[in-house]
């Protein structure tokens, strides 16, 4: 990671995602402009819901990415700014909706707009806003970006409705965790990605490579995401301890715990993640069943799989301030788990 120099002289790290913030604030400001024009609607709630949640922050780490690729491949044109406006509808839409299925009162510790103005209005904007990405996706004129982006929403819808079949069942294993996160959470990074070559009109070759990247480290970002649920240090991000517990998530620590776990153990996780009946006491019992069976520290020994990976697709391109800050990206994510 870079360094800076404060004005006292000492030496402060720089964040991987605040040395790719730097990178493309010039174009993240055109595609911050245009989200607010394209959210902008004469009906009311539209702009007021989905600017809520716009206003609640959030890292804007999926348009940031294909700003990014573009720029790696040595792309000069405008067209990233529309696509990496598409990239961010997507994922808007898909947090609405996520919202609503999961019936999460908060997002990024504020209210969610589900629990401000009800289910039907969030999955109805959710929709406008993908209405709106596909828009944008045809001003764009190509017919290869429209298949890369609507390939790949087809396929997060798909991956919630896996992890809707899978909800609160502890008999899932490990293959339909991956392939749950890799739809529902990678797709879009590794789609993300790989638009930077194809605006470029780089070979298939790094097409791939981009693709690949993303891929790994969406998976990584979601491993690590499934880790910190149970770990103190949510309170530092904005987000509850133990909200996919109280929901009955099954991730992956809980795969891992429950088939090290023996019969008595396996019965308090059936009793709290498939019947949600559940105690005060049973966070933190779940908390150290995960830490007895080093559930967690395994979680992130796979994330750390994935994030070599990641930083191996990124091998074929030549050194630079791009891919240094991709791979810094890389390093942030790990680092959250600790």
């Amino acid at each position: 990671m870079g360094v800076v120099v404060n004005l006292d002289g000492e030496r402060v790290k720089k964040t991987g995602l605040e040395t790719l913030t730097a990178l493309v604030a010039k174009d993240m400001g055109a595609v911050n402009e245009l989200i607010l024009r394209h959210m902008d609607s004469p009906v009311d709630l539209i702009p007021q819901l989905a600017g809520h949640l716009v206003a609640a922050g959030g890292k804007r780490l999926r348009p940031m990415l294909t700003l990014a690729a573009s720029r790696l491949c040595g792309y000069e044109g405008g067209r990233h700014i529309g696509l990496a406006t598409c990239v961010e509808f997507i994922h808007t839409a898909t947090l609405l909706h996520d919202d609503v299925v999961d019936e999460s009162a908060l997002r990024r510790g504020l209210a969610s707009a589900n629990a401000l103005w009800g289910n039907k209005a969030s999955v109805l904007v959710g929709d406008y806003l993908f209405s709106r990405s596909f828009e944008l996706m045809v001003a764009d004129g190509s017919l290869r970006v429209l298949s890369i982006l609507s390939r790949a929403s087809a396929i997060i819808a798909e991956g919630e409705v896996m992890q809707l079949i899978t909800a609160n069942d502890t008999q899932t294993g490990e293959p339909a965790y991956l392939e749950v996160i890799k739809a529902k959470t990678a797709q879009l990074f590794a789609a993300a990605c790989r638009l930077g070559a194809v605006v470029a009109e780089r070979p298939s070759v790094e097409e791939d490579a981009l693709e690949t990247f993303g891929m790994n480290l969406g998976i990584a970002f979601q491993l690590i995401d499934d880790v910190l649920d149970y770990s103190a240090k949510q309170a530092t991000l904005g987000k509850t301890v133990g909200d996919d517990f109280r929901e009955g998530k099954i991730t992956l620590p809980v795969v891992l715990a429950f088939r090290r776990g023996d019969e008595g153990q396996r019965t308090f996780w059936r009793r709290t993640l498939e019947d949600l009946e559940q105690q005060p006491e049973d966070l933190e019992k779940a908390i150290l069943l995960l830490q007895k069976h080093d559930a967690l520290t395994d979680s992130v020994e796979r994330a750390r799989h994935y994030s070599a990976m990641a930083r191996d697709a990124l091998g074929i391109f030549d050194d630079g301030p791009e891919k240094q800050a991709l791979l810094e990206v890389i390093d942030d994510c790990m680092e959250r788990a600790y």
